[in-house]
């Protein structure tokens, strides 16, 4: 299902004015639970204004009343006569107003999951590689200030998003320690080389053209004894 305008937003909206369960936001939204559940809390999106997704014309007021009358139904995004054109994959977009939050972001996710790689950390926060490096070696022209923050917190990425990054990292990291493991058996135990198969000359003390000679007819074995004459 296609999320609607400005999710946390309307997630805010949600959860103030409607009855609706914190699964039913998080689907319709696209948001975790735990995202949904730390708006109720004050802890997610406490700056974000909500915006009622009735008043712009993206859920019916009958959709609304069916799914708080029913916890297990799913609210339906109504459908525009002109269809949406979706935007094209490129870097990801943060609002002047959450830029500086980056740093903490990055700080954050560097100590609490040092197996995401830069190009993950980037993606999840939408920062480059320099200013990632930049904060671990502490070469940040703002390092005094920088303070761990979760990106999910502070609406930089979404905890699904981040829990996916996590779950493939892990994955990479399992992978190159099994092969790692194999590598160090191997050179630990290397297996024998087969040794050749000793020469007939070797095992018998004569050569295979000796043996030929041997062999060869001669005169006593063709014609026999010879008789001395007389």
């Amino acid at each position: 299902m296609t999320q609607p305008l400005m999710p946390m937003a309307t997630a805010v909206w949600l959860v103030d004015n409607t009855s609706l369960t914190f699964k039913q936001i998080a689907e319709f939204c696209d948001l975790h639970e735990l995202e949904v559940q730390g708006i109720a809390d004050g802890l997610v999106a406490s700056n974000i204004v909500g915006m009622d997704p009735v008043a712009n014309s993206q859920l019916t007021q009958a959709e609304l009343d069916r799914c708080q009358g029913d916890p297990k139904a799913h609210l339906q995004l109504k459908q525009d006569d002109v269809p949406t054109a979706r935007r094209t994959k490129g870097p990801r977009y943060t609002p002047v107003s959450k830029r500086q939050d980056k740093p903490d972001a990055i700080a954050w996710l560097l100590r609490h999951h040092p197996e995401l790689s830069d190009a993950q950390v980037s993606r999840l926060v939408g920062t480059t590689k320099p200013t990632i490096q930049s904060i671990r070696d502490r070469s940040h022209w703002n390092s005094a200030n920088i303070k761990p923050v979760d990106p999910v917190a502070l609406g930089l990425c979404k905890q699904l998003e981040l829990d996916e990054a996590v779950a493939k990292a892990a994955g990479r990291r399992a992978e190159a320690t099994a092969e790692a493991g194999t590598m160090t058996a191997y050179e630990n135990d290397p297996s024998p080389a087969p040794e050749p198969a000793p020469s007939d000359f070797l095992s018998t003390g004569r050569s295979t053209e000796t043996d030929q000679e041997d062999d060869a007819p001669t005169v006593e074995s063709v014609f026999g004894p010879q008789q001395p004459k007389d």
